[in-house]
């Protein structure tokens, strides 16, 4: 090979090098805190917290647009602080949290609301959610999520998640992938099919107004005007 060929090679390589650390580099650092429970969900436990939190930060790191700071570290940290009522970053404590972790931005979520509905006729068998024949059962999930940035202890992004599912029957066997720990019975269930879809929807949304920043942003706008639209609706006031 030529010098000037080896050249060439050596500079395209240290090109992609430094675009991949550049890339990198640009790749928002977030911390994922154990989720919250506001309602009185049947499949609540007490680990389900940590389990939502990990599941999220599954989600999150398949779209490879983040850098995720490990959950123990980030639980190790958290537990020595006084999170308050109002979240979990008190504004004194948010700089400590951030050089400790390493996590720029803390992604907090507290399930708000849940709703179970089961309408049909007799002659079926229902157990745990799960509907065999005769009867539907639906369920509804509104998740609260607050993104804080861990040197300011500012909320920089705030946005209420919803998600609704339902069965009728079960179709192809029940199937445990992706659900562990106290869950992993509600995979193929109406709750878990809506906690799912909220988590995939925090996942799309974080994409979108973290790193995305493109027409995204205003189909979100859409949806978030739509879904206010809805609840005004929905409130009759006396």
């Amino acid at each position: 090979m030529k010098i000037g060929s080896k050249i060439s090679l050596v500079l395209c390589v240290l090109l992609v090098a430094t675009a991949t650390t550049v890339m990198a580099a640009d790749k928002p650092t977030i911390g994922v805190a154990e989720f919250r429970n506001d309602t009185s969900a049947g499949w609540w436990s007490g680990g389900t917290g940590r389990d939502l939190a990990g599941m999220l930060t599954n989600e999150l790191a398949a779209t490879e647009k983040f850098r995720l700071v490990e959950r123990d570290k980030l639980n190790a940290v958290l537990e020595e602080q006084d999170l308050g009522a109002s979240g979990r970053v008190a504004r004194g404590s948010a700089a400590k949290i951030g050089k400790l972790t390493g996590a720029k931005y803390l992604v907090m979520g507290t399930v708000s609301s849940y709703e179970e509905k089961t309408s049909g006729g007799g002659g079926g068998l229902s157990f745990r959610g799960i509907s065999l024949g005769g009867r539907k059962d639906e369920a509804y999930m509104a998740v609260d999520l607050r993104v804080v940035d861990t040197t300011t202890g500012e909320v920089a992004y705030t946005r209420t998640v919803e998600a609704r599912s339902g069965s009728y029957g079960i179709h192809g066997g029940l199937y445990r992938g992706g659900f562990g720990g106290n869950l992993g019975k509600y995979e193929n269930t109406p709750a878990g099919k809506a906690i799912r879809g909220c988590l995939v929807e925090i996942s799309d949304y974080l994409s979108c107004v973290m790193v995305d920043q493109d027409s995204c942003m205003q189909e979100y706008q859409a949806k978030e005007g739509a879904r206010r639209e809805k609840t005004k609706k929905s409130i009759k006031i006396e």
